[in-house]
């Protein structure tokens, strides 16, 4: 038996979950709704407020998705109870972020500036205070979308591993490289 699949998913208030006939799970809470595609060899149950992700058979493809879509499941279900959040920094003179509703306008040391439009599932704010590096917040329920979104915004401008310069995620730790050594 799987480690992960076995493990119940608890249901927190005010969010409901429904699997339809052609094995599709509905996720609604506070933060929207979220839905899930589930392969037909795994059976998803509701019982005492606690879901049950079950598999049909002991096959290696079986046991690899009972865990997979256990864990799908109860990201979906966090996400829609309390939601996920990523941070990102820009270290860099002169990197600055700014945004107008769903667009995201950065500017990263190229000659031009660069524009982004987010996704309508995503909330974005960004913060550009004086002594600290201007950062991206981004907020949503689907967690897949957030991370799929901070990934392409993080590629405009990976940090270089000598001085550190370009989007990185707070907290991240950069492997540095020492830098030319001295004339002889």
């Amino acid at each position: 038996m799987s480690r992960i699949g076995k493990l119940p998913i608890a249901l927190p208030k005010g969010v409901d979950i429904n699997v339809s006939d052609k094995n599709v799970v509905t996720v609604k809470g506070a933060k929207g709704t979220l839905t899930q595609k589930v392969d037909p060899a795994i059976t998803i149950k509701n019982e005492d407020g606690k879901i049950i992700v079950n598999r049909a058979t002991d096959q290696k493809r079986h046991r690899a998705l009972h865990g997979l879509y256990r864990a799908l499941i109860a990201s979906m279900v966090k996400g829609v109870s309390e939601g996920y959040k990523t941070e990102q920094e820009l270290v860099g003179v002169g990197y600055r972020a700014a945004n107008k509703g769903q667009l995201l306008e950065l500017t990263l040391g190229f000659s031009h500036n660069v524009t982004f439009e987010l996704p309508t599932e995503i909330k974005v704010s960004t913060t550009n205070e004086k002594g600290k590096n201007p950062s991206i917040i981004l907020e949503c329920a689907d967690k897949q979308l957030l991370g799929a979104v901070a990934a392409k915004i993080r590629s405009l401008r990976k940090p270089e591993p000598y001085k550190g310069k370009g989007i990185k995620f707070t907290g991240e730790e950069l492997r540095r490289k020492a830098g030319k050594s001295a004339g002889k």
